[in-house]
């Protein structure tokens, strides 16, 4: 495929450059220019022009130039030298051959498998596309996955079930202010994509109604006409009561279930075995409140629900995003404007990352890798026999579990699992058991810090490539300034590295070379990009995957295709157009509390931090901010555990002990504690998290394990 336009450079300081936020899904837009302050090296400045945001930005995004210092940042690689057993400087040819060397060596004492590849939800297409690739082609290995199974994998798996298709918003977020009622489940937007509030805001000036589900009255709660608090790991009954009251009180769209679905019969029994007094007991939900619940998203004629990580984190959570998908297809709120289920990816590429090669069974396009038509088209693009492409590995906390058994070495880019992973101390034992570890990133990270070996590489501002937005926008990051001397793009590291293990070429590293060959691998799969150029994305604020390419094997191919703002208006992606009702059922967590731990423990993020932290606890205006962990708890429980505002607590598992402050608030639910996951250390939350995993998706249960609460001994 001909390049359409040059890949675009740097402007000159005077001249803003337009780009997108490195943090959240939402990829809000932002222009860089050259900062007033000598000592800082850019400064953002309002982009109004792009829909998303508007111009707004939160403070992630504002302060997101600090983390570009060489203050703060990586600028040259490290090596662990035998005689210190410290990381020390140096230099890329040294870095790059022992990286060569080690995974090498493991492959040939051990076999390929013995080799694993971890990458992240932050990676652009480009580099996601080309990890995947670099897995696959070099190392022959199939122990590849990445941070975002940690995400919203389990609506990605109901999204395939109901819909034939995973896209986090089957429409863009202009739509969600014209709706008539949206029901927000286990989602805070108010601190996670704090921009994104105004659609709720201008949802309710509308005339809209809000109903949020939340086992903690949040800064987002507080703005809902209806909040519904229940039990963490109870999401699943509350959709099934709400479908169930649907369905006894008639409010059921029978002439769209007719028409437009299969499976009803199933999913409704399934749902009368949910009677409202169970729920009630289940949930801790009121029956008033639920029964408020479904006449206002019945009687306002359009609705949506959105899901986030609450529902989604749990070992039943592709059950759970189901039953949500149920209770939007039994009352007409799917496939018609302004009505549907959607899910709000967190990650700033959580979309696209997964779209194209970095999980353990798909290949580009969101082909299935144990598709043999798939395995064709992409291995015809790859230039290798479809034979040589391994099949599906390990999910993203099983490979983990692996390190130092079956997998031996890891490479691993732009993730943090010391303090993302669940059970993390025992993540952190095999990390440290491995063989060989490779880590190429912007920080030394706590998980880079326990390698063998760290590359520096670039960051968002420094390297053009693309991201895909919670919406299925596709957009265009742009260089903005040069990185540090020193420093080199993750797409060069592949290259360099294929080169020592033997493939010549095959890994490109201009980003508008890879993104043309992305698209040629995506052409004819669920999401098609082949239509999408770095040119279109530039002149139309992004396009909206899929948007196949016109005139697709000829020899004027085109790209006219106005790509896909809204998924499903005319049919369903499956075979015979339909969305398909899932029957599901409650059953408990995988941990339920008992004598020796008797509450609940859930987890989420803060306004001022992002993720693992890595990059925002490096922010001085972020901590000052968000110093540290914290654990949130009701006044009944702190009376209990004659506990005061500031003490220092012990949150206990099974699996180990966080230690934290304790903030005392009554917008928590009195059974349950809440603790943020950004930090490492003694306040490392994910110590405590429960790895059990849902069948589907293989997505861990984050958001509800049983510990117990005691004073710390200082």
């Amino acid at each position: 495929m001909p390049r359409t336009s040059p890949a675009p450079s740097p402007a000159p300081p005077s001249t803003p450059t337009p780009t997108h936020c490195p943090y959240c899904a939402l990829q809000c837009g932002m222009n860089l220019r050259a900062a007033a302050q000598v000592s800082d090296v850019v400064e953002v400045v309002e982009r109004t022009d792009f829909p998303v945001n508007r111009g707004a930005l939160c403070g992630k995004g504002r302060t997101a130039p600090a983390v570009l210092s060489s203050r703060v940042r990586l600028t040259e690689p490290l090596v662990r030298r035998p005689a210190t057993g410290r990381l020390e400087p140096a230099t890329w040819e040294e870095a790059l051959s022992k990286i060569a060397e080690g995974l090498g060596r493991t492959q040939e004492a051990y076999g390929r498998d013995a080799v694993g590849v971890f990458g992240g939800g932050g990676l652009t297409n480009e580099k996601a596309y080309a990890l995947g690739k670099f897995a696959r082609v070099v190392l022959s290995t199939s122990q590849i996955d990445y941070n975002g199974r940690f995400c919203m994998s389990s609506a990605a798996a109901a999204h395939q079930k109901a819909f034939g298709l995973d896209r986090g918003l089957p429409f863009p977020l202009e739509d969600i202010p014209r709706t008539g009622c949206v029901i927000l489940v286990g989602s805070n937007l108010a601190e996670t994509m704090p921009p994104a509030l105004r659609y709720l805001t201008e949802l309710k000036e509308n005339g809209g109604k809000l109903i949020v589900v939340d086992p903690r009255r949040t800064r987002t709660a507080e703005q809902a006409d209806l909040h519904l608090a229940p039990r963490p790991g109870t999401d699943l009954a509350l959709a099934l009561g709400l479908l169930h009251i649907v369905v006894a009180e008639g409010r059921t769209d029978d002439a769209f279930i007719r028409d437009r679905t299969t499976g009803w019969e199933e999913a409704r029994s399934a749902a009368m075995g949910h009677w409202p007094e169970l729920v009630e007991r289940l949930t801790g939900v009121p029956l008033p409140q639920l029964r408020d619940a479904v006449r206002m998203f019945c009687d306002a004629g359009t609705g949506m629900v959105l899901t986030a990580r609450g529902p989604e984190q749990q070992s039943k959570g592709t059950d759970t995003v189901g039953a949500w998908i149920n209770l939007c297809l039994a009352t007409g709120r799917a496939g018609r404007p302004h009505s549907g289920y959607g899910c709000l990816t967190g990650q700033g590429n959580g979309q696209g990352g997964r779209e194209h090669g970095q999980k353990a069974d798909q290949l580009p396009g969101y082909r299935k890798l144990t598709d043999p038509a798939a395995r064709e088209h992409v291995a015809g693009v790859w230039g290798v026999d479809p034979d040589s492409l391994p099949g599906p590995g390990r999910s993203a906390y099983e490979l983990l579990d692996a390190l130092g058994g079956d997998i031996k070495s890891l490479l691993l880019m732009g993730s943090n699992p010391v303090v993302s992973a669940p059970r993390a101390a025992h993540i952190e034992e095999r990390l440290r058991a491995l063989d060989f570890l490779a880590v190429a990133d912007v920080v030394l990270s706590e998980t880079a810090a326990l390698a063998d070996v760290v590359l520096p590489v670039t960051q968002w501002a420094e390297e053009t490539g693309t991201t895909t937005n919670l919406e299925g926008r596709v957009l265009l990051r742009r260089k903005a300034i040069d990185p540090p001397p020193g420093v080199r793009t993750d797409l060069e590291v592949m290259h360099a590295l294929a080169a020592l293990l033997g493939h010549e070429k095959g890994f490109p590293v201009d980003p508008e070379e890879v993104f043309d060959e992305l698209r040629r691998a995506s052409a004819g799969g669920p999401a098609d990009y082949s239509g999408i150029s770095y040119r279109r994305i530039a002149e139309e604020d992004g396009v909206f995957w899929p948007c196949p390419e016109g005139g697709a094997g000829t020899t004027h191919p085109t790209e006219d295709h106005p790509g896909t703002p809204r998924l499903f208006l005319d049919r369903f992606e499956t075979p015979d157009g339909r969305a398909r009702f899932v029957p599901v059922v409650h059953r408990p967590a995988a941990e339920e509390p008992d004598a020796e731990y008797p509450l609940l423990l859930t987890t989420g993020r803060v306004v001022a931090q992002y993720q693992s932290g890595a990059q925002t606890r490096r922010v001085d205006e972020l901590n000052a901010a968000a110093p540290g962990p914290f654990v949130e708890l009701h006044p009944r429980l702190a009376q209990r555990l004659d506990v005061s505002e500031g003490d220092r607590l012990a949150v206990v598992s099974r699996r180990g002990r966080a230690v934290a402050p304790a903030r005392i608030t009554d917008s928590i639910r009195s059974d349950t504690v809440f603790m943020p996951f950004h930090w490492p250390g003694e306040g490392r939350v994910n110590t405590l998290t429960n790895p059990a995993l849902d069948p589907t998706s293989r997505m861990p249960e984050f958001k509800v394990c049983a510990v117990r609460v005691e004073r710390a001994q200082n």
